[in-house]
């Protein structure tokens, strides 16, 4: 009699404890994706890399332009005239090098472009967030489009168009 008396308690306050934590989910693609702001600043930023990209992709070009040279011309030139090439190429792709860093690098222009641009939207998205789980005493929120491990979730769960509807669109 002890034992099944301690095995039911033991049960209910697992389950007491398993009910006491509420969850929901939230699609971060399926929200951007609906956010005009995001696709505009998407938009933007594809824009200035290509732009950036061809920059970078010219200097290049100059360099193997420069290197073909070189080597067409390398029979007819002094020893003084080779190192005299190579260097002039050895500082054109190192500008090309340093050029590409400043743009694509870790802290590089782009980097900081996609955060003046994104970070606002996140912060509303988050802010959003975090009003719905307040309001429906949520104690986490999980991002379906990242979570590799979820497979399967009640519909009734995703709180994806409450967030929109906080922010402002409509589905």
């Amino acid at each position: 009699m002890k034992r099944t008396l301690l095995i039911i308690s033991v049960l209910l306050a697992f389950t007491a404890y398993s009910n006491a934590q509420k969850y929901a989910m939230a699609d971060m693609e399926y929200i951007l994706k609906n956010m005009p702001s995001y696709e505009s600043a998407k938009e933007q930023l594809d824009l200035v890399s290509k732009k950036w990209q061809q920059e970078v992709d010219a200097k290049m070009q100059e360099v193997q332009t420069l290197y073909k040279n070189y080597q067409t011309e390398l029979v007819f030139l002094s020893e003084e005239m080779k190192v005299k090439h190579e260097n002039e190429i050895v500082e054109k792709e190192k500008a090309a090098q340093e050029l590409k860093k400043k743009y694509f690098g870790v802290d590089g222009e782009l980097f900081k472009k996609r955060e003046s641009l994104m970070k606002p939207i996140q912060d509303d998205i988050f802010a959003a967030i975090q009003e719905i789980a307040k309001k429906q005493q949520l104690d986490m929120v999980f991002d379906k489009s990242t979570s590799m491990n979820i497979v399967y979730y009640a519909p009734k769960l995703d709180i994806s168009d409450e967030v929109l509807s906080q922010l402002g669109y409509s589905k």
